[in-house]
């Protein structure tokens, strides 16, 4: 039996259930008011209860998944582990048009947003010099390579390039750069629309050593893309290789290198070596003297999967 008391009696009180008292005058029959007191108990402590019931629910819901499974070769994790860590949420970026850079996924580290080279300095150390202008950079001929603050390990970079236009110049004196990872590694730019060079020097190539799968080059002037996937190489306590680099890149959103195995750093004319170094390093964009246009640098470091 629940006593009637006033509303904020029971809130301080404590009690389960809450009584409202109301008064009504109905009328009599003779017209005057009569008097009734009508009590209307809310039962608060329902709603409370419903909560709380949904909530230890909700805890005591087993996870997706399983743990009788096999194990995963390799690994601790049981296949369909119900205990394996779920990916972090990415919101992925937009394509770019010829008049208009896409947004980097939300997690890219920007290296340049079309503001100012800030993320950049030359080969000493110093501020870059290379010409910012209209959202984009462009080589200053004679100026040398700029490269990375950062340092950076595996890695997925995008980068946008446009070639001079008018052409100037035929085969690597046309329309050349290149994509340096740890300064060192090399992925050609050129302008191959209708410009023949050397099958290892072509724009997508891993310079000196892979040729590009195909030629995906557009027309001098035009906004192109490179989408590389970078995994560093791993060197053992004597220097010696324990896992050669490898790459796989696409250029304008076509495949030019498939996991490719890079063997040693850009070399001209001579076999490329590689030396040991540590596991992270500076990317850097080459000056071959011509005036070649940047846009919408980004890089994602890349983890182990747990």
């Amino acid at each position: 039996m629940i006593r009637e008391a006033r509303y904020d009696e029971i809130v301080r009180g404590g009690y389960g259930a809450a009584s409202l008292s109301l008064e009504s005058r109905p009328r009599t029959r003779s017209g005057a008011m009569g008097s009734s007191r009508v009590s209307v108990v809310v039962l608060v402590g329902v709603g409370i209860v419903a909560a709380i019931a949904s909530v230890s629910q909700g805890q005591d819901k087993p996870k997706p998944g399983f743990k009788d499974t096999p194990m995963l070769p390799g690994n601790k994790w049981h296949v369909h582990d119900s205990d394996r860590p779920h990916p972090p949420v990415v919101t992925p970026g937009t394509f770019s048009t010829e008049e208009q850079p896409g947004r980097p996924p939300s997690d890219a580290i920007i290296l340049f947003d079309g503001k100012d080279l800030s993320q950049w300095t030359d080969h000493k150390g110093d501020p870059a010099r290379w010409i910012v202008k209209d959202g984009a950079f462009a080589i200053r001929p004679g100026s040398g390579i700029i490269r990375t603050r950062q340092e950076f390990g595996d890695c997925q970079l995008h980068l946008e390039f446009a070639t001079p236009t008018p052409p100037r110049g035929h085969d690597q004196g046309r329309g050349n750069s290149g994509v340096l990872l740890f300064e060192r590694y090399e992925i050609q730019v050129l302008d191959n629309f209708n410009n023949p060079t050397y099958a290892d020097g072509h724009a997508g190539a891993v310079y000196g050593q892979h040729p590009p799968l195909v030629n995906a080059c557009r027309e001098p002037g035009r906004w192109q893309s490179y989408d590389i996937l970078f995994t560093a190489p791993r060197f053992s306590a004597d220097g010696t290789v324990e896992t050669p680099a490898y790459v796989t890149v696409l250029h304008n959103g076509v495949l030019v290198q498939n996991h490719t195995k890079i063997l040693g750093p850009m070399a001209y004319r001579t076999l490329a070596r590689y030396t040991p170094h540590g596991p992270k390093g500076r990317l850097a964009l080459q000056d071959h003297g011509n005036p070649i246009r940047f846009r919408n640098i980004w890089i994602r470091e890349l983890k182990e999967q747990p």
